[in-house]
Formats: structure tokens, C-alpha cells, sequence
């Protein structure tokens, strides 16, 4: 395992951050960490990177412990924190080089993270120079220098245009191919094109740690269906399970409180009324709308 977090609690006075939280993260996984406002994740974030230490609890990286030995820990992890900490009247390679001293690795290393996160054309000039955008480029390759496998992002794409986004997003997920990479984020469109599994906090606890795929399957079925002949609403009140129906164009779309293939039961419905199906498709339901859910 790339993380393994086992009981970690912290209290702030009286206010509990983190209640008895246990979790695992493979080699390899891009995880979208989530929760409302509050919920404990940057509390997570800064254990995890031994910024704070917890109340109680183990946490490793790569195996090393990270409250006992931070220091080595330290080099096996890569941080970019929500609120990127640049020396904004620093050049791009000027700081790059900065962040090189500090963690020991051979300036000549420095082009090719330049390279790597698509700074090349913008590495000359000033970081209070650079777009928003570019300027969490120069964050993220600050993070990367020291080569770590494991990447904790806090809030990567806070305050970016669409365009920067889809760029940034591009980056993650190219990054996530060589480095176990821990996102908190709350655009959850982000998650679903980036994550392989989701971890939901609320109120310090864990309520959810599924994949993407398995979270959106154990909740409701969605059906979309097309039939040859017009029908009423009323007419799906002989199937059973429905949660809702919804017209939409010359389809309907059936969402059914149930884990069982519901299509065969469509199949029946239609051959009962004498109907032809002409588009039969499952839809999943939106990690914005689960998130709500299970938060709420």
C-alpha cells in the first residue's frame, strides 16, 4: 500500500476533525478525497504529509511511518496545499531551482519537470507574470522535483477557467500513470473524468470509500427507454421498484430503487402493452447528486 491510515483522530479544543479514520490507498490509484466544507479533509491532508500530528492513530507512506520519521516520509511525498505558496516575484526557473536546493536534487532535473508540466514557453518570466492556471503548473512541478511516488493535491484547480481546468486535469491524470496521487476537490466532474475509487468524509468520518463505478451501481438502477408507441406515466405503475419516471424527448427515463438487472422486467412491461422497445440504455447516476446524498 501506497497510504495506510489506521484510527487517526484530532480534536481542535472541543471540535472533533477527524473521528477514528482507517483507510487504504494502492500503489498506482488516483483517489478523489471528499467532503463538505469542514469535514476534515485538509486535516487529513496535513497528518498525512506530518504537518500535524494526530491525537491517535498510525499513518505510513510507502511503509515508513509518518509520525515517527516525518523527515523520511517527507521524501516519498509531493504536496501542493489549496492556497499554492509561491514567491511570486521569483522567475519560474529561479524558484524551480529554489525547491531543488531545498529537497537536494540535481538542478539539472529541473527542464525536464519544466518539460513535464508545460512550462518550457512560460519558464522565463516571473510567476506574478503567469495565469492563474500556469501558476499551479509551477506548483505542482515544485511538488514533483524531488520525484515522489506519492502525490497529496489540495484543491488543484480552485479558481481556474474552463480551458485551464481541462489542461490541469490532463496533467493529474497523465502524473496518476507513474505516482499514487490523493485529490480533494469539489467539482465533481473533475473526480469522475480523473478517480479510480472515491473517499466521502463527513463530520470526521468516513461514508463512503468505493470505487467510482461501484458507488454509482449500489445506489439506483437508471434505465433510459425508448418505445415504438406512446405511453403515460401512469402506464410504468405496473412495474415494480420505480423510484421516478421523466419524459425526455421521445424517451423515458426510469429510475428504480433496486440492485437487480431491471431491464428483463422493461422487456416484459413492453411485451404485457404491446409495445416495441427501440433504445434500451443504463445510465449512471451523478456523483453530484450521490455526494448530496450521502452528505446531506
Amino acid at each position: 500500500m501506497s497510504i495506510h491510515v489506521t484510527s487517526v483522530s484530532k480534536s481542535y479544543k472541543n471540535q472533533k476533525a477527524l473521528d477514528d479514520i482507517s483507510f487504504s490507498v494502492k500503489k498506482g490509484e488516483i483517489i478523489g478525497f471528499l467532503g463538505p466544507n469542514g469535514a476534515g479533509k485538509s486535516t487529513m491532508m496535513k497528518i498525512l504529509t506530518g504537518f500535524i500530528k494526530p491525537d491517535s492513530g498510525t499513518v505510513l507512506v510507502d511503509e515508513i511511518d509518518v509520525l515517527d520519521t516525518p523527515i523520511e516520509s517527507q521524501k516519498n511525498i509531493g504536496y501542493l496545499p489549496e492556497h499554492n505558496p509561491l514567491y511570486a516575484e521569483m522567475y519560474v526557473r529561479e524558484y524551480l531551482q529554489f525547491r531543488a536546493h531545498i529537497y537536494k536534487v540535481d538542478k539539472s532535473q529541473i527542464e525536464h519537470y519544466i518539460e513535464k508540466v508545460g512550462l518550457t514557453a512560460e519558464a522565463h518570466k516571473k510567476i506574478n507574470q503567469l495565469s492563474k492556471g500556469y501558476q499551479q503548473r509551477v506548483g505542482i512541478a515544485a511538488a514533483i522535483l524531488h520525484n515522489p511516488s506519492v502525490l497529496i493535491l489540495d484543491e488543484p484547480t480552485t479558481g481556474l477557467d474552463p480551458n485551464q481546468l481541462v489542461a490541469i486535469r490532463a496533467l493529474i491524470k497523465d502524473l496518476g500513470t507513474e505516482k499514487t496521487i490523493l485529490l480533494s476537490t469539489h467539482i465533481m466532474q473533475e473526480v469522475e473524468a480523473i478517480c479510480d475509487t472515491v473517499i466521502i468524509v463527513n463530520k470526521g468520518k468516513i461514508v463512503a470509500n468505493e470505487t467510482l463505478s461501484n458507488l454509482q451501481k449500489n445506489t439506483h438502477q437508471i434505465l433510459s427507454v425508448q418505445f415504438d408507441k406512446p405511453i403515460s406515466e401512469a402506464d410504468f405503475n405496473s412495474l415494480s421498484n420505480i423510484k421516478s419516471t421523466l419524459k425526455k424527448g421521445d424517451s423515458w427515463v426510469v429510475t428504480f430503487n433496486s440492485k437487480e438487472d431491471m431491464r428483463p422486467k422493461l422487456f416484459d412491461f413492453a411485451k404485457d402493452k404491446g409495445l416495441k422497445i427501440l433504445e434500451l440504455s443504463s445510465e449512471q447516476e451523478q456523483l453530484e447528486d450521490l455526494f448530496r446524498k450521502i452528505t446531506s
